[in-house]
């Protein structure tokens, strides 16, 4: 399974935004995570569809935040990414018949759960603002 990296790549860019004094263009952001304008364009389109970026076109245009870092928790930034996979284990439905192998797909389920109801209750209690305080 090939790693995500979107989330903390988002935090990168809206850290940069919050210091600009004018929109950025993808290009420029592109610059800065090291990856290509497409990519930028596509990831931060689901940000601003979630309100949490805006872009203008044109000369002068480009993308800036739509509300202050300490209004944008880490949770708003992973849903707006669409919640990606946490861990690359995954249910075996090779038997799905099986009682023993429904009793572990559900315990692995089970625990699947929980960790992502803890790892979003920490993204919810941290908003962007405050990664970068002192």
């Amino acid at each position: 399974m090939r790693s995500d990296s979107r989330l903390p790549r988002v935090l990168h860019a809206l850290l940069h935004l919050a210091d600009m004094d004018r929109p950025a263009t993808s290009e420029e952001i592109a610059a800065m995570l090291g990856t290509n304008a497409t990519v930028v364009r596509r990831t931060l389109a689901g940000l601003r569809e979630a309100g949490l970026l805006s872009s203008t076109k044109g000369h002068g245009g480009g993308w800036s935040l739509s509300r202050p870092l300490t209004e944008i928790s880490l949770l708003d930034l992973y849903s707006a990414l669409g919640s990606p996979e946490l861990f690359a284990i995954a249910p075996d439905e090779a038997q799905p018949a099986c009682l023993l192998a429904r009793a572990a797909n559900a315990a692995t389920n089970d625990a699947l759960h929980a960790a992502r109801e803890v790892f979003e209750e920490r993204l919810k209690a941290l908003t962007v603002a405050e990664i970068v305080r002192p």
